[in-house]
Parts: structure tokens; C-alpha cells; sequence
């Protein structure tokens, strides 16, 4: 399956939208479409593996924000919820409806304002290894805890990790504090759409009491941990993908039941 790449504008910003889908559907109107987010300083490639699994099944695009994956820098910072704006033009200018968002990271804040801010066409969000924890908001135990997290990444993860991280040196900056600040439970408990929360076993930087508690937070979540580090999605592609397929079947079940007259 051949990858189909497109850098559109969306009010003047560059957004890469890199799209797989099984053999000839690119551009069939099947649904869901599963976007992907990466977080803070990476991009599309460290959702290669997990967007590989999922597009047997489904239509993916898996995004580069603005400043990030060789795109060039915006010149600003971003709050989550611009973000969650330009991906979802972005997305569904180029013809996709009825989408699951997916989060890693700094991308579980976009994905929760996306689920916040578009339910007329995102139906479910995914956060795989949501920030930030409101008991850990210090950059410096963060900036330890990503560096402890490459012990428990694969050799290809942590190449990924440290290349991106270097090209888009200057939006990373940029957005530290914005990623920060975020108040996840607060956002999370105002959401009306299904979330589920993935996370490593051995991540150091969103731990399982936090994990709880963002599941915790929302009117319908679920939480699942599997092993592995902060990026759960590149040892666990195929698992991670069955949960997300898994997920959007009972959502989809459900919501077929509450459409039953009584």
C-alpha cells in the first residue's frame, strides 16, 4: 500500500497529511478514517508502524503539524486547540467525515480538543500515552522522564525520536509551554464522545495513576496498558490497532442500540 502525501495550507499553515488506506480505497468515502497525531518535536514517522497495521482495515492519514517533520517553522506558538482546528480542515477539506482521532503524547491534547471542538465529525478519540500529568508539570522531571523512556524504545524509536527532535528544534521550544499548561482532566470531563486511554507499561512520563485518572475524568472511557514505553504504538502496532478497531466496534454497537425504539 502505497502512501499518498499532500503538504495543504490551512490559513496560510502548512499541514502534511500522509494518507494509507487498503489497496484502491484512497479516496472512497468508506468510514471511519483514523487521523493520527504525533506529540511535541516528532511526526508522522512515529506512527509508521501502527498506521501500517490500521490501514488494512481503514482509511488513515497520519499528520505533521505546522513547524514539525521537516516542515518549515511557523514562526508562533500554537495552543492544542489550533491544532485540533487545522487537522481537522485539513482532513476533512480533502474529503474524509466520521473520524477517530488518535493522540500520542502532546497529540492526546489535539485529539482531545479535536473530540471537543468538531463532534460533527469526530465520533471517538485515542490517547496513547497522554500529558501532561497535573502531579508532574515541571519541563525538567519531564525532560528526565523522556530521557528514561529511551531505555524501554527500540533502536528505530529512539533514531526517530532524536532526528525529529533536531529538525524541528525551533516549534518544539515553542510549544513546550503550551503543552504544559494544558489541563487534560479539565478538557477530558467536558467531553461528550467515547475515549480511550492506551499506555505503556514502563512509561515514565504518563503513569498508570494518571492514566486512571484521565480515564476517570471522562463520561465514557476505557484504559487499556500494554508493554513498553512512552511510544506503546511502535512495539504494540498490531495490538494498538485491534484496540482502536475494537473500540470503534463497540461505539458503533452502542450507539445502534440507543437508536432502538423502546
Amino acid at each position: 500500500m502505497r502512501a499518498l502525501v499532500e503538504t495543504v495550507r490551512v490559513d496560510g499553515h502548512r499541514v502534511r497529511l500522509r494518507t494509507v488506506a487498503p489497496a484502491g480505497r484512497l479516496h472512497d468515502a468508506f468510514a471511519p478514517t483514523v487521523v493520527l497525531v504525533h506529540g511535541i518535536g516528532m511526526s508522522h514517522r512515529s506512527f509508521r508502524r501502527l498506521q501500517a497495521a490500521l490501514s488494512r482495515s481503514h482509511r488513515t492519514v497520519a499528520v505533521d503539524l505546522p513547524g514539525f517533520g521537516g516542515l518549515p517553522y511557523s514562526g508562533r506558538r500554537f495552543e492544542a486547540h489550533e491544532y485540533a482546528d487545522l487537522v481537522v480542515r485539513a482532513v476533512t477539506e480533502r474529503g474524509a467525515g466520521d473520524l477517530v482521532v488518535v493522540g500520542q503524547s502532546m497529540g492526546s491534547q489535539v485529539a482531545v480538543e479535536a473530540g471537543l471542538r468538531h463532534t460533527d465529525v469526530v465520533s471517538s478519540v485515542v490517547l496513547i500515552g497522554p500529558v501532561v500529568d497535573d502531579h508532574r508539570r515541571s519541563l525538567v522531571r519531564l525532560a528526565a522522564a523522556l530521557a528514561v523512556d529511551c531505555a524501554f524504545e527500540g533502536v528505530r524509536m529512539n533514531a526517530v525520536v532524536l532526528t525529529d527532535y533536531f529538525r524541528s528544534a525551533a516549534q518544539y521550544l515553542r510549544e513546550l509551554r503550551p503543552m504544559r499548561d494544558y489541563r487534560m482532566l479539565d478538557r477530558v470531563r467536558a467531553l461528550t464522545v467515547p475515549v480511550l486511554v492506551v499506555r505503556g507499561e514502563q512509561d515514565p512520563i504518563a503513569k498508570h495513576d494518571w492514566g486512571q485518572r484521565v480515564v476517570g475524568a471522562a463520561a465514557r472511557g476505557a484504559l487499556v496498558e500494554l508493554p513498553g514505553g512512552h511510544h506503546v504504538q511502535e512495539r504494540q502496532s498490531v495490538a494498538v490497532a485491534r484496540l482502536v478497531e475494537e473500540f470503534r466496534r463497540v461505539q458503533t454497537l452502542e450507539a445502534s442500540r440507543d437508536e432502538v425504539p423502546r
